[in-house]
C-alpha cells in the first residue's frame, strides 16, 4: 500500500475582508471570500476549490472509464449550491458529463456509457469524502450522429 503526501501552505491576513495566498507544488492563488458572500472577490475561494477538486476527481476518473469504451473527449459543467442559513454548507453538487459517441453506437453501448457516467462519481475520491454531507448528483448528456439521448 502506498500513500502520497499533498502539502498546500498558506498565509492571511484580516477578517471576513481579508485576503491571503495559497500554495501547492503545482498551484499558486490568491484567496478571499466571494463577494456574494460578503468578501472582496479577490483570487479563488473555497467554494470554488471544493467544486474545482470535485469536478476534476470526477471527470478524470469519467475519462479513464471512458477510454477503455472508445470514448476519448468529453465536456463537464459542475455547480455546488451553498446554504447560508442557518448556517454554511454545501448543500449539493451536481456532475453534468457530455459525452459524445459514435453515430451508430448500440443501445446497450450507450447505456453502458451512461451507467459509467453514473459509476464515475461513486468510485471518485472527492465524492466518496462528500458522501453523506452532500447530495451529488449526476446527470449525463450524451450525442450521438447529432442526437442527444
Amino acid at each position: 500500500m502506498s500513500e502520497h503526501r499533498f502539502i498546500l501552505t498558506a498565509e492571511w491576513s484580516g477578517g471576513l475582508h481579508g485576503t491571503g495566498e495559497i500554495r501547492t507544488n503545482s498551484l499558486m492563488s490568491p484567496i478571499s471570500v466571494p463577494a456574494g458572500l460578503g468578501g472582496p472577490g479577490l483570487g479563488t475561494n473555497p467554494e470554488d476549490l471544493l467544486l474545482g477538486a470535485a469536478a476534476t476527481c470526477y471527470l478524470i476518473t469519467l475519462g479513464a472509464i471512458l477510454h477503455k469504451q472508445g470514448i476519448e473527449q468529453l465536456e463537464l459543467t459542475s455547480e455546488i449550491t451553498v446554504d447560508t442559513a442557518p448556517a454554511m454548507k454545501v448543500k449539493r453538487l451536481i456532475h453534468r458529463p457530455r459525452i459524445r459517441a459514435a453515430a451508430g453506437t448500440s443501445e446497450a453501448q450507450l447505456e453502458k456509457i451512461k451507467n459509467s457516467a453514473i459509476r464515475a462519481e461513486l468510485v471518485c475520491m472527492i465524492s466518496k469524502a462528500l458522501r453523506g454531507n452532500v447530495e451529488i448528483s449526476v446527470e449525463p448528456e450524451i450525442w450521438t450522429g447529432g442526437i442527444q439521448l
